[in-house]
């Protein structure tokens, strides 16, 4: 089944007790231009405030955003809390995820034996980050995106 984007749906927040807004802020911008209806649960969000939110508004995505190196720690148990919801959504992550992150494939694999879907450093462009989702999520382009795409 391919989807448009119109109706897609996607909560991100700062998880644990990181308190980085920037990062968020520029994955709102972008996900909101590209046609996505984002709901930003800001910084120091809880696993249970991001899986009622997904819950609440019927996300098709569920985006975690970590800058201070505990992200593991943030999201040990996260899946677990998501599936209690019966939250169906994928699940990225991005951002500095480890202190003194020198492999980041050894890190991508620790956060997907955690359940993510995608794992992203914080190097990762936005744009990137949305045409994973529109390739996990089957979501084609529509015509004005694909010229703009192509010029």
């Amino acid at each position: 089944m391919v989807l448009n984007t119109m109706s897609q749906t996607v909560v991100l927040g700062v998880i644990g007790s990181d308190a980085h807004v920037v990062g968020i802020t520029i994955l709102e911008q972008a996900f909101s231009a590209a046609g996505f209806d984002v709901i930003n649960l800001g910084v120091q969000t809880s696993q249970e405030e991001f899986a009622e939110s997904a819950v609440e508004h019927d996300a098709e995505a569920v985006l975690v955003s970590s800058l201070y190196g505990h992200a593991e720690q943030d999201c040990q148990g996260f899946h677990e809390v998501l599936a209690e919801a019966d939250v169906e959504a994928v699940t990225y992550i991005g951002g500095n995820l480890a202190v003194g992150q020198d492999d980041f494939e050894q890190t991508r694999r620790t956060f997907r034996e955690l359940g993510f879907d995608r794992v992203f450093d914080s190097e990762t462009d936005p744009e990137d980050a949305i045409e994973a989702l529109r390739e996990d999520l089957q979501i084609k382009p529509t015509e004005s995106e694909r010229a703009t795409i192509s010029s």
